[in-house]
């Protein structure tokens, strides 16, 4: 609009001028024919190259389009990356996707590339000459100098990939993200991409496997009722566990059951878990079975999180910037506009068409790289993410304590560009869940993993 009203007054200007000339041309008396007839041809043609100019910028309006307007005006900023695009889409990483944070993260340390670059050369030597283990030490002693010099994720990964192709995939995306033209990653990358592709499909299609085998199960067994609620209690537990709360498994089910206080322990730990138990039962009662969730919706999770630890804070966007370690997340002016389009990808066909855990990991990645809220985003995100996999017939998935760095780690690398290992992630956690109410014989380990200390066991 603002360049559609300059271009109007140009215009204007430039006939103003043109007729001035022309008048100026005709009624002066002195003025030669020769002078006359070059005056108005001169006219003419200034005159027709207005015309020329006028219908070239408004004739895509009137076919339908919109005027031609500069690149810069064209550019929009973007958060919140395409994370997971097809296989056909990965051919090259585009620098212009990759969140802003991480592309202009330099990734030289100062005083260690020379030292890391040496480790690489022997380690290549080392590695030609079979001595894998001591080259797998120098590798991993590059790695920790210079943990985003591409060349040395590149090598690192050609290293690894007969072995952890999942790993070395990783460690040329990685590579891509840094120097997204680094040519023998990107050849790399294409090899190892369908191959990955493959076996995480193969751990989606066990899980859903098993998913089918939750669900032919008789749900008015009193072994399996009971089950369910020794989980519920497990899910409060971990969830405010992961955030720092102190309260052990049996505290945790005395302060849900009871609502009395256990001696000790602070009032904020309490309201932790009785704000997380009502925001549970919010989501059981009204958001699973809702068609479309609304950003209310996301707000009315949060202010039962945090409702009775910060009822000013609670259901609110934050209102200043904030710094999560090495993240950092949208401008508080931006969170309200990013989380109108989460909504809105939260009931699109493009998240239909995804696997539901894929789907569920995604919706918790996105919310914690968004950070709406001041407290409470992590909270707020695994509760979204259950109540998308409850949806498609999968129990909350809890993520245990004991893998609160791992967690977070995962995380971190969906921020440098990988969302795929949070996925993996959640996939496992969606496994080991569903494990428990099979009682396969994976089901063990996960329980023991479940416990915590001081006979903190599930009663089956």
């Amino acid at each position: 609009m603002f360049e559609g009203s300059m271009w109007s007054v140009l215009m204007c200007e430039m006939v103003e001028i043109h007729r001035g000339i022309l008048f100026s041309l005709l009624s002066s008396a002195r003025c030669s024919k020769a002078k006359c007839v070059f005056g108005a041809s001169f006219v003419f043609a200034f005159t027709l190259l207005v015309i020329v100019l006028s219908v070239s910028y408004w004739n895509p309006l009137l076919s339908g389009g919109e005027p031609k307007r500069t690149q810069s005006l064209q550019q929009v900023h973007v958060y919140v990356p395409n994370f997971l695009p097809d296989t056909q889409d990965i051919a090259v990483l585009d620098e212009e996707e990759m969140p802003a944070v991480f592309r202009n993260k330099a990734y030289k340390k100062e005083g260690t590339e020379q030292e890391a670059l040496t480790a690489l050369h022997v380690a290549l030597k080392l590695q030609a000459g079979g001595k894998h283990e001591k080259a797998h030490k120098l590798f991993e002693h590059a790695l920790a100098l210079q943990p985003l010099h591409p060349d040395i994720l590149n090598h690192y990964g050609e290293f690894v990939e007969r072995r952890d192709v999942i790993r070395a995939d990783h460690l040329y995306v990685r590579a891509l993200a840094v120097s997204p033209r680094h040519s023998r990653a990107l050849v790399n990358r294409r090899r190892t991409l369908p191959v990955v592709d493959e076996l995480d499909e193969a751990e989606l299609d066990k899980i859903d496997r098993k998913r089918l085998e939750l669900i032919r199960l008789n749900h008015d067994n009193p072994a399996l009722k009971r089950l369910k609620k020794e989980i519920y209690f497990q899910h409060i537990y971990h969830t405010v566990a992961i955030e720092g709360n102190t309260m052990s498994l049996a505290e945790t089910r005395t302060v849900v059951e009871t609502r009395m206080s256990v001696p000790g322990k602070s009032v904020l730990e309490h309201n932790e878990i009785l704000g997380l138990e009502s925001a549970l039962r919010y989501i059981n009662q009204t958001l699973v079975g809702k068609e479309a969730i609304t950003v209310q919706d996301i707000l009315g999770v949060h202010r039962r999180v945090l409702g009775h630890v910060d009822p000013v804070g609670a259901g609110a966007f934050r209102q200043a910037q904030v710094f999560v370690g090495e993240h950092v997340p949208p401008l508080a002016a931006d969170v309200a506009p990013l989380m109108e389009e989460f909504a809105a990808w939260l009931g699109s066909d493009a998240l239909r068409r995804l696997h539901p855990v894929k789907a569920a990991a995604l919706a918790h990645y996105k919310l914690v790289f968004i950070h709406p809220f001041v407290d409470g985003n992590g909270r707020t995100a695994r509760l979204l993410m259950n109540m998308l996999l409850m949806r498609s017939g999968y129990p909350p998935v809890i993520i245990r304590k004991q893998e609160r760095a791992h967690y977070y780690a995962a995380i971190q690398l969906a921020n440098e560009g990988d969302v795929r290992p949070f996925v993996r992630f959640i996939a496992h956690a969606t496994e080991c869940t569903l494990n428990v109410y099979l009682h396969t014989r994976a089901d063990a380990k996960c329980l023991m993993a479940l416990e915590a200390p001081h006979s903190e066991i599930i009663a089956l």
